[in-house]
């Protein structure tokens, strides 16, 4: 009796260890996943989210306004991001983390195709007041000229100004949007620049380390609300993949390591 007592307490102490360990120790696996599960919450449930991106379009609005009321040698133009910036993707998000998963090209070119993501707060409302003061929208975006149909089928589900293939810009070559900005600067003065990541705005932001992109953020303090309006995205984004040196081949516990080792306790 006395040995079988042993045994029990033996057993339900090393389950209870156990069960402290996992409570402590969040599986490896599950890291990016989870994270991308509670900023995908906080994008769909966060009023602070919603607020924050009124904000932005209503200053896009103010800018817009003052920019009519100056003179240009060529035609005014609003050029924009799409994902994250218009069209609100965490449900994809969402559907990886679930599965334990972070971003595969394949899901996401599933979600694309289906054209049914919710727009951005405040984004049609916006640009439907722009294009009807005579500003024209060109969209830049980095998704793949195979998505260009249903991105536009998306854009246009909501009435979004000058959604067709004129004004839309897909990835060809590069990721950067330097030279596609420029291509639209040929004809028209550029106003506003609208983005969640800082590349959409300047070839400063493209592929720079985590302290060259704080560094230039800095510099440009100026721009932002002026000339750059930024949404919040804390899904994705270059603030994420800057982390680990835009290494696109790591494993989650690799991203791990080096997103515990960026976090600040003090």
């Amino acid at each position: 009796m006395f040995k079988k007592t042993i045994v029990i307490a033996s057993a339900a102490f090393l389950t209870l260890t156990s069960i402290a360990k996992a409570q402590q120790t969040p599986s490896t696996a599950n890291f990016i996943a989870d994270g991308k599960l509670w900023s995908s919450l906080w994008q769909q449930k966060a009023a602070e989210y919603r607020a924050l991106c009124f904000q932005a379009y209503n200053i896009a609005q103010l800018r817009a306004d003052q920019s009519l009321l100056k003179t240009y040698g060529k035609p005014l133009a609003i050029v924009t991001d799409i994902d994250e910036t218009l069209l609100d993707n965490s449900p994809n998000s969402v559907h990886q983390g679930l599965l334990g998963k972070d971003y595969e090209t394949k899901a996401w070119l599933n979600w694309t195709s289906k054209s049914i993501a919710d727009t951005v707060p405040g984004a049609p409302s916006f640009l439907k007041y722009a294009a009807s003061k005579g500003i024209t929208v060109y969209y830049i975006t980095n998704r793949e000229e195979s998505e260009r149909a249903a991105t536009l089928k998306n854009l246009q589900l909501y009435g979004f100004p000058n959604a067709d293939n004129e004004h839309l810009m897909m990835r060809q070559t590069t990721s950067s949007k330097e030279l596609r900005r420029q291509e639209v600067a040929k004809t028209h003065e550029i106003i506003l620049l609208l983005g969640d990541n800082l590349a959409d705005f300047s070839s400063l932001f493209d592929k720079k380390t985590v302290d060259e992109r704080l560094k230039n953020t800095q510099e440009q303090a100026a721009l932002f609300g002026k000339l750059f309006i930024i949404i919040p995205n804390a899904n994705y984004g270059d603030w994420e993949t800057s982390l680990y040196e835009y290494n696109y081949k790591l494993t989650p516990a690799q991203k791990e390591e080096i997103f515990k080792k960026n976090l600040k306790t003090e």
